[in-house]
């Protein structure tokens, strides 16, 4: 790799950074989303459900927050198509920049934007009640599996912006993703679903996450959720990342 893939990744990353603080409604767009499902579903729904818990906002936040990832990832999609389409690429080719170093800024600045917006719905969701006894080290390991998740959907992300015919078309990926966490344990528990919906439910990666970053919430033991959540997450990168690079090759060759 380029020796100097760590510099240049920074000065684009800052580029990408200095585009999103020029219009941080992409920020607040990818935000709303989340919120008003968690509004909806605490305030108009949350009676009707019955989960076990005390507090539907506590049993709701972690799929909100999967949520508001998948939703957040489509704007990586969609800087990067404008990018291929501007002729930004070629001009990048020209020079001599790291060529992983322009996909790299392109991720980076997802994690940010994404953990920006991450931090602003948790702060509705205290102001709606959300309590959590968890220590610092549960809250961390959360953050942890949050941005391992983000990395792998944003890596997903760029095959869509590398390869589709239209704006509209690279962000709309991400409309299954925002999907599936309805057909999770995010918003009931999967024992009140019918037969085959409650096997698809119990075995896709949202569960698994959810139920996971529920248990660290609430400072119960997370048995193996944690890991069959990591090893989704893990799983997810490594097959969109290998993917995506195999895409990028293709277009810059």
């Amino acid at each position: 790799m380029n020796k100097h893939f760590l510099g240049d990744t920074a000065v684009l990353l800052g580029r990408s950074l200095r585009h999103i603080s020029r219009s941080p409604d992409t920020i607040i767009t990818t935000a709303v989303m989340p919120i008003a499902f968690m509004l909806l579903f605490v305030y108009v729904f949350g009676g009707a459900i019955e989960t076990g818990t005390d507090s539907y906002v506590n049993y709701l936040l972690p799929g909100i927050l999967i949520i508001t990832i998948a939703s957040g990832i489509s704007y990586t999609a969609f800087r990067l198509f404008l990018d291929m389409q501007g002729g930004i690429f070629e001009r990048f080719q020209s020079m001599p920049i790291a060529r992983p170093a322009v996909l790299w800024a392109h991720v980076l600045t997802s994690l940010v934007a994404n953990v920006i917006s991450l931090v602003v719905v948790v702060l509705v969701a205290l102001a709606m009640g959300f309590r959590s006894g968890a220590g610092v080290l549960a809250w961390l390991a959360v953050a942890g599996i949050l941005i391992l998740f983000t990395l792998a959907l944003t890596w997903i992300a760029v095959i869509p912006g590398l390869s589709a015919k239209s704006a509209d078309g690279a962000s709309a990926f991400s409309y299954p993703l925002i999907f599936l966490p309805f057909i999770s344990s995010a918003f009931v528990p999967t024992g009140t679903m019918p037969g085959p919906v409650r096997a698809f439910a119990e075995h896709q990666p949202v569960t698994s996450i959810v139920n996971a970053i529920r248990d660290l919430f609430t400072s119960q033991p997370v048995g193996a959720d944690i890991w069959t959540a990591l090893a989704w997450c893990v799983g997810i990168l490594v097959v969109a990342y290998l993917f995506a690079t195999m895409s990028y090759r293709r277009r810059i060759s």
